[in-house]
């Protein structure tokens, strides 16, 4: 029988440690042409929309996929887990939880091989939920000390800065404007719905590394055509999610200032296929857009916990 996990059930199980080692997994299965996975597909009525992403894992022998809606009621995430040998459902998982931790690990990954491995001041654009996830992944791997935090709402960028001082004992200065948190830091996080850059090229500091999340759509840009010119490296977490929707790169490459070929995955660095930082002063830049088999890797894992800990509801489904 499968087994479904709520998203109480997921919290107690799912630590940025185990995200960080599930998404680094399965991007090293991706480039290495041991996992699948497919550009997302959307679904748009006049009140809501549907998204979907769908993958396996060879290795891992599980495929399946997370879908989720969006409408003006709220966001809901469901990932399904089957079992690759037989096509048995394996689990029904609550996802929002575990999309946020799965993003951040993301960023977590990208910062691992491409920051410099000194960085410790962190500019971050975004204060809302997903922003947590960003940073208590970055603190996993590099030694983070002070962030810069802004938002456009005020009083959010404030009550945040407070939170995450507390929860990740760190310096965090709210501050005025995305120009004050971005320049002099060594990593820059952007995290927003921003259907205009956030960031401009002529801010970022030789040596910067960029990551940039929110972009996963035609109709978003957090970057200005400069701040992509000036990455002597931009790596993806995959190519053909990104060619269909980072909104950031659409400019550069539909302008022939950015080619598909110099385009590197973030799974090509991890398993060593391609090289990562050049040197201390480049600019890097990961764009994420977000893959099936970062998701199925983390639901996976808290399947096997889950079983091992006797928690979840068994549901009537073979």
């Amino acid at each position: 029988m499968a087994l479904y996990l709520t998203e109480a059930d997921v919290r107690q199980l799912l630590t940025m440690e185990l995200a960080l080692e599930a998404v680094e997994a399965a991007h090293r299965a991706h480039a290495l042409g041991r996992a699948i996975d497919l550009p997302r597909q959307r679904t748009r009525v006049p009140t809501a929309s549907l998204h979907i992403l769908q993958g396996a894992l060879l290795d891992e022998s599980v495929m399946g996929y997370k879908a989720y809606t969006a409408s003006k009621a709220g966001a809901r995430f469901l990932v399904h887990l089957f079992d690759a040998a037989d096509g048995r459902l394996l689990a029904v998982i609550e996802a929002d939880f575990l999309g946020m931790m799965r993003t951040g690990a993301a960023g977590g990954i990208a910062a691992k091989h491409l920051a410099r491995p000194d960085a410790a001041v962190v500019g971050m654009i975004g204060a809302g939920w997903q922003a947590q996830g960003q940073l208590a992944a970055l603190c996993q791997v590099r030694p983070v000390r002070q962030v810069k935090l802004f938002s456009r709402n005020a009083e959010r960028c404030r009550l945040a800065s407070a939170e995450f001082a507390q929860r990740f004992r760190l310096d965090v200065v709210p501050m005025d404007s995305a120009e004050a948190a971005v320049r002099g830091s060594d990593i820059v996080v952007t995290i927003t719905t921003s259907a205009t850059p956030v960031v401009q090229g002529d801010w970022l500091s030789p040596g910067t590394h960029l990551n940039a999340a929110g972009s996963n759509a035609l109709i978003r840009r957090e970057l200005d055509e400069k701040a992509v010119g000036r990455a002597t490296l931009v790596c993806v977490d995959s190519k053909a999610t990104a060619l269909a929707e980072a909104g950031d790169l659409l400019p550069a490459l539909e302008k022939g200032r950015l080619f598909a070929g110099q385009l590197i995955e973030l799974g090509e660095i991890v398993a060593g296929i391609r090289p990562g930082r050049a040197d201390s002063q480049a600019i890097t830049l990961f764009e994420s857009q977000g893959m099936a088999i970062q998701d199925l890797a983390v639901a996976r894992r808290l399947f096997e916990l889950a079983r091992t800990q006797g928690l979840g509801t068994q549901l009537p489904l073979t």
